[in-house]
């Protein structure tokens, strides 16, 4: 259980970091700050039945820039399909407060808006799912960066362009003001 305090303070840091993408409710106003000790382990309901609790929370998923992207519900026996645990993404979920201003007693009840046949066609949170997302997730981050570098440095060049050919034509536009006063200074001594 102590292993446990560092990353629940890790995943709170996360959540607030992040802005806590969760929505919440309808009928509940925004908390503005959120347990993760407490999300874990909370009451699922699914869009079937809003009244009757169809799993619990397992687990909270975050991305690299430590912002909530899914999580994982215990669903006990949905379906008479076993007991399983499946990835429900940000997005099909909100998550209602009760006893908000008591920090000993607060609870969450997190409330997925999928059907329970939909909920089981979410994706099993196994090893096989954790590795290939890992890795799918890793490549993305890898290409969006190396495409925002890329992006950078094509601006970068752009404007680089762009200054060196203002910077030309302002030097041709002084050549030829020059020219022109060396022309006018020479047509006033000619007159002379």
């Amino acid at each position: 259980m102590a292993m446990r305090k560092p990353l629940d303070k890790a995943i709170l840091t996360a959540l607030l970091a992040g802005g806590l993408t969760l929505a919440t409710a309808a009928t509940a106003a925004p908390q503005g700050l959120y347990s993760a000790d407490e999300l874990t382990d909370a009451e699922v309901y699914g869009k079937d039945n809003p009244s009757e609790e169809i799993g619990d929370v397992e687990d909270v998923l975050l991305d690299d820039n430590m912002q909530v992207q899914a999580l994982v519900i215990d669903t006990g026996n949905l379906l008479d399909m076993g007991s399983k645990q499946y990835v429900i993404q940000t997005g099909h979920f909100t998550v209602e407060t009760e006893n908000g201003d008591d920090l000993d007693n607060i609870e969450y009840k997190v409330h997925v808006d999928l059907t329970e046949q939909e909920i089981t066609q979410q994706p099993e949170y196994t090893n096989d799912w954790w590795n290939q997302t890992k890795q799918a997730t890793a490549k993305a981050w890898q290409n969006t960066k190396q495409s925002a570098e890329s992006a950078w440095q094509n601006t970068k060049a752009a404007t680089s362009e762009l200054l060196m050919d203002a910077g030309q034509a302002i030097d041709k536009a002084g050549e030829k003001t020059q020219q022109a006063a060396d022309d006018a200074a020479d047509n006033m001594g000619g007159n002379n």
